[in-house]
């Protein structure tokens, strides 16, 4: 069977916890086919990116939840799940992979839970996951926003505002285009604009064919990869498994505007690449690429960047995130960092090392000096070997 269902439908009983009812689907079509249309997610809790996702990153065991009021039938929350086993450790965690920006639940529409209640649906998902068949010794939920669409994220009671090592980068625009330009005017990018505009054939544009995205998709394979290895880094986003899922992606959600990719482009070839997803007014920037250091004296990333918020601007987006990660540009754009959680519950003996070492990091991540303590005590026991 491809459902699993734990808990009975009781209707008011002496638990808090069984308000709720978790149905487990191992089947993301069959999942997106028993949760009713719409409902409330970050830009990744959409069906189009589910759905590449479990396709492409088969390898994975799906386990999605679907959560429902015991009393009304009343869908409240769908989780997207996944099961799996890493050095011998049974582990649930999100469909993500360092895939996915943010992890949460999709909301029923008008589900708006008030603090016991969140509280009482954590215990009754992780009642649930302890009894699936075969045990599990981990539940590892990370990256994952404190509201969603103003909404308390109802699983975020399991971890600690601002326990993730990593944030979001929100830009605000509001109406005018041109004050936000002004703003950051230190960039110079008219000036990176002008020296780009030199170049024969110079020219920005919305990709709007399949066909035509597929071959900057490539490029921006080819020129991410060539910046990581300058880095001495490995690259794994044009492997079998993710290119699948980026251009399944691509394919199945441009024309209808959810996945957005645009590029710099001249008479010598594609200079820039940028990917997207767009959420009704928000917008999310997934991948950027430049073509090297021969087009660093016009900022090719700044300004693929600030181009395409532009054009979107003008179709009513008025909310861009750069994405997870710290990088010094973020913060010129104007970027305000959007604060994480991570939840890591032991359920059984195996999880508990894991379960600590998740909380030893994120308390060294609050405590910086200490863990610049440490960091230099083991690189001074290093050198001395």
């Amino acid at each position: 069977m491809a459902v699993l269902e734990i808990g009975h439908p009781r209707r008011r009983a002496l638990s808090c916890a069984s308000e709720f009812r978790i149905n487990f689907v191992h089947d993301w079509k069959l999942a997106a086919a028993c949760w009713a249309d719409g409902g409330r997610g970050t830009a990744f809790q959409n069906c189009r990116w589910l759905e590449a996702w479990y396709a492409a990153f088969d390898d994975a065991l799906p386990l999605i939840a679907i959560i429902t009021d015991a009393t009304t039938d009343a869908q409240i929350a769908l989780v997207p799940l996944i099961r799996r086993i890493r050095r011998g450790v049974r582990i649930v965690e999100f469909a993500d992979l360092n895939v996915t920006d943010y992890n949460a639940p999709i909301l029923g529409l008008g589900v708006s839970l008030h603090p016991a209640q969140r509280r009482a649906l954590c215990r009754a998902l992780l009642r649930a996951i302890r009894k699936l068949p075969g045990g599990v010794d981990l539940v590892r939920l990370q990256k994952m926003p404190a509201d969603i669409e103003g909404v308390p994220n109802p699983l975020a009671p399991l971890g600690n505002a601002g326990s993730c090592s990593l944030n979001g980068n929100l830009i605000v625009t509001g109406d005018d285009f041109e004050i936000y330009r002004a703003s950051i005017r230190r960039m110079q990018l008219p000036r990176s604009w002008r020296v780009f505009s030199r170049n024969p054939g110079a020219t920005f544009r919305m990709i709007a064919r399949v066909d035509e995205a597929m071959q900057v998709l490539d490029v921006m394979d080819a020129q991410q990869e060539a910046r990581m290895a300058k880095l001495g880094q490995p690259f794994v986003l044009n492997d079998v498994t993710h290119a699948k899922f980026y251009r399944d992606l691509v394919t199945s959600s441009l024309e209808q505007g959810y996945a957005v990719l645009s590029a710099l482009s001249c008479d010598a070839g594609i200079v820039a690449t940028a990917l997207g997803i767009r959420n009704g007014d928000d917008f999310v920037f997934l991948r950027i690429s430049n073509a090297g250091k021969r087009w660093a004296n016009c900022s090719p990333s700044r300004l693929i960047v600030e181009r395409t918020m532009a054009a979107l601007h003008e179709q009513g987006v008025r909310r861009f995130d750069l994405s997870i990660g710290n990088y010094s540009f973020k913060r010129r754009f104007g970027a305000v960092q959007l604060p994480l959680i991570d939840a890591s519950i032991a359920l059984e003996w195996r999880g508990i090392p894991h379960a600590l070492r998740d909380y030893v990091a994120r308390y060294l991540r609050r405590h910086g000096w200490l863990h610049e303590r440490i960091r230099r005590a083991v690189g001074n026991r290093r050198s001395a070997r």
